[in-house]
């Protein structure tokens, strides 16, 4: 089974949603969007349902162009954020309601009903009514809901996002067991890159409406396409930084660095845009080819054994001057406290003007260097 997106487009009252969308979805795993609130995962998979009227484009489920097919005609299921739920009726009329209107016999509407139920742990509730459920046990019926009927395409918007941490866990690895036994397609939209790494199968990174790669969300993470894609993959984003590289020499923050080897050597003489994750940020010397970035302590943000320390970057030479140093254990601070910033040259991603990846860490590819145009984009 497959889903195909044929240069999609939406625009509505001038505003472009969605643009020169080319994507195919396949059954038996999950297909994840991942992007920022606004970036077009809702419209997109509205505009699969059938909820929204597309542009341009089209779409194919099997080869069949379903691009002008009614809602009531796709086959799909949808579960949001929000629990929608019927609060009059019992948990297990919820998940009836949608067999009863495909007029099933009762013998099939109980055996179906039973069944994701037992799937989704909720049997014990089935004669409840959803608010007198827990915030979890009223998703799992709403879940049911939409996987009962055995639609073709199953789309779920941000469905834990109202879920605490430990629920989102059960559930999410519970939804990625019960794709491997299910002929549909189910596409999982998602603001959070560790949900994305969880759930495994493959990844489409959105931006501003637009595709910017797609694939194996773990490649994504070491081997970005591009600057917004590894900001996607880090929250807080990753730290930036300008680069000049001339006749094998590096300059970043007024300090000359110099290659003679390694994947750094590569880089053509030209400006760059250089990106370093949070944890890859030190208070101490890597006793590697490394810079050194003054900066000042504006705040040390205790999180359970870890320290996010939101500094103010110091060298005038780097615009970008708001930089977040991730510390494992609890480390304590004084506001405005002076510190030195140590960054391995190893560990830098380097983009060019555009914002297209140039080069990445050796320990994120097997190749040394490539070019823009080498880099995958869906």
């Amino acid at each position: 089974m497959s889903l195909e997106l044929q240069n999609v487009g939406l625009t509505i009252n001038n505003q472009v949603y969605l643009k020169d969308i080319n994507l195919c979805f396949a059954s038996g795993a999950f297909n994840v969007l991942l992007g920022r609130t606004l970036a077009g995962k809702t419209s997109l998979m509205r505009a699969i349902a059938g909820l929204e009227k597309l542009t341009s484009g089209k779409i194919l489920l099997n080869g069949e162009d379903i691009t002008h097919k009614a809602i009531q005609k796709r086959n799909v299921s949808m579960v949001y954020q929000q629990f929608i739920n019927y609060p009059h009726f019992t948990v297990w009329e919820n998940i009836a309601s949608p067999l009863k209107l495909a007029k099933l016999s009762s013998s099939e509407i109980k055996r179906r009903v039973n069944e994701i139920a037992e799937l989704l742990h909720i049997s014990p509730y089935l004669q409840r009514q959803p608010l007198a459920l827990s915030g979890g046990q009223q998703q799992r019926c709403a879940m049911a809901r939409a996987l009962v009927k055995d639609s073709q395409l199953i789309l779920f918007d941000e469905p834990l996002v109202n879920l605490d941490y430990k629920l989102r866990e059960t559930l999410r690895f519970e939804l990625k067991a019960l794709f491997k036994q299910r002929n549909s397609i189910a596409i999982y939209a998602t603001t959070e890159a560790h949900e994305a790494l969880a759930l495994g199968g493959s990844t489409t990174l959105l931006h501003e409406g637009t595709v910017i790669q797609s694939g194996d969300a773990l490649r994504q993470y070491y081997q970005p396409a591009n600057l917004n894609a590894a900001n996607l993959y880090h929250e807080p984003p990753m730290n930036q930084f300008d680069m000049q590289a001339f006749a094998q020499k590096l300059k970043v923050a007024d300090q000359d660095v110099y290659i003679k080897s390694g994947r750094l050597a590569n880089v053509g003489d030209g400006l760059y845009h250089c990106a370093i994750r949070p944890d890859q940020v030190y208070l101490a010397s890597t006793h590697l080819p490394e810079i050194c970035v003054h900066a000042k302590v504006d705040l040390a943000e205790i999180s359970t054994s870890e320290t996010y320390l939101h500094v103010s970057v110091q060298d005038p030479s780097i615009h970008h001057r708001n930089w977040v140093v991730h510390m494992r254990g609890i480390h304590h601070f004084s506001n405005d406290q002076a510190v030195k910033l140590y960054i391995a040259l190893q560990d830098i991603y380097v983009f060019d003007q555009s914002g297209s990846a140039v080069s990445w860490p050796l320990h994120a590819s097997s190749s040394t260097h490539v070019s823009s145009k080498k880099t995958q984009v869906g």
